[in-house]
């Protein structure tokens, strides 16, 4: 199994920071979010990471070569990376040669929830915080009939339930290939501006994939300002 990180962006939500170095390089209590990913990676046995750069990338290139945390890791450059994310994952489909974790690179997160979706039975999985109600931003896994049916920020009108995506997905190999066609039905038509989460409903259609919840779990997405805020404060201390 290998980790696929998508760290290309430019992290406008966060321009105070992202301004100065790309939002994977964000320090929380004195680590950045990617030397997080790279130790917790290697604490669950995965060995080899693909990163998407663009935004940067010289940036995250000097930090994994002054330290690496004994990942192999490729990097991918997405030249295009003002557009919207599904442009980093078609940069990546090439990657998706072995059973994979998709990876925004903007998580602060307790090693538990990366363990919980690579041990998962699930052989296609997403995380779910299910304490969390979707109020605006949150991107939610939508579950009907026992598999995800989206994940999205637009709900549908019928679902059994729902709570906030973490931000990984799990992909078995053999399954790659109705990722790529997906993602192809939206790349065909140029809708370069969409994020890679709305772009993968053909795949939910194809593949059963299951979730994993890891609600009480300590987590936070970095978007915002106040994001960096409430990651020191409510969710380093739990880490």
């Amino acid at each position: 199994m290998k980790a696929i990180i998508l760290a290309a962006g430019v992290g406008k939500r966060l321009w105070q920071v992202t301004q100065h170095r790309p939002k994977c390089l964000v320090e929380i209590g004195g680590q950045t979010l990617l030397h997080r990913y790279l130790t917790s990676l290697r604490s669950v046995g995965i060995q080899c990471a693909d990163i998407v750069v663009g935004y940067k990338q010289e940036m995250i290139r000097a930090a994994v070569a002054a330290n690496s945390c004994d990942v192999r890791v490729n990097f991918l450059v997405n030249e295009s990376f003002h557009r919207g994310s599904i442009s980093s994952l078609w940069i990546a489909r090439t990657a998706l040669d072995d059973d994979a974790i998709v990876m925004d690179a903007d998580v602060l997160f307790h090693q538990e929830i990366l363990r919980r979706l690579v041990q998962s039975p699930y052989p296609n999985a997403l995380l779910m915080d299910e304490t969390v109600k979707q109020t605006g931003e949150e991107c939610m896994v939508v579950v009907e009939g026992g598999r995800v049916i989206a994940l999205t920020k637009k709900m549908p009108q019928h679902y059994d339930y729902a709570g906030e995506g973490v931000g990984f997905l799990k992909v078995r190999h053999a399954d790659a290939t109705h990722v790529v066609a997906s993602l192809r039905t939206h790349v065909d038509r140029e809708a370069w501006q969409m994020e890679y989460e709305d772009a993968l409903v053909g795949f939910f259609a194809d593949v059963k994939v299951g979730h994993e919840k890891i609600g009480g779990l300590p987590w936070t997405e970095i978007d915002f300002l106040e994001d960096v805020e409430k990651a020191e404060r409510d969710v380093l201390p739990k880490l």
